[in-house]
């Protein structure tokens, strides 16, 4: 993959509906600089979550907000950076689901953060002066089963 550098935008309403938009944007950006679908699926799921949690937690389902997308595409790695006004995701505070205790409650949801965590190879949170950003990095290797989890 010997490719320049390429940077895309979407702003979108922070409402479910538009997640559509985000998985469209998602998936058109890195076909068309030539990502393979392995990867393609990875970042779609993990971003569509991101902005997910977004809509539900950081503007509680309030559509009047946005939610502020970049996607760069270099040779080796893909970067989106997620960004919001909403209320910050308390990192420190998070712990990692029991599935199998949500399984027995029937319980839907819950899972998103450790889903991302899971599909990108690093994942960061920043909050400072009303601004929330998650950066999900994937890295283009050649073998995209094998994948290393951090978040900071």
């Amino acid at each position: 993959m010997d490719r320049a550098s390429i940077t895309h935008t979407l702003i979108v309403p922070s409402a479910t509906r538009h997640l559509i938009k985000v998985r469209k944007f998602v998936v058109e950006s890195a076909r068309q600089a030539g990502v393979n679908e392995t990867h393609i699926e990875a970042l779609q799921l993990a971003v569509d979550e991101a902005c997910a949690n977004i809509i539900e937690h950081a503007y509680q389902g309030n559509s009047a907000n946005k939610v502020n997308l970049t996607m760069t595409i270099e040779a080796t790695r893909v970067i989106v950076r997620i960004r919001d006004h909403g209320r910050s995701f308390d990192r420190r505070a998070y712990q990692r689901p029991d599935v199998v205790e949500l399984s027995r409650n029937r319980k839907s949801g819950g899972l998103g953060v450790d889903i991302i965590r899971r599909l990108m190879d690093h994942v960061e949170y920043f909050s400072e002066d009303g601004v929330n950003e998650i950066t999900l990095i994937k890295l283009l290797r050649s073998d995209p089963s094998s994948s290393i989890s951090s978040i900071e």
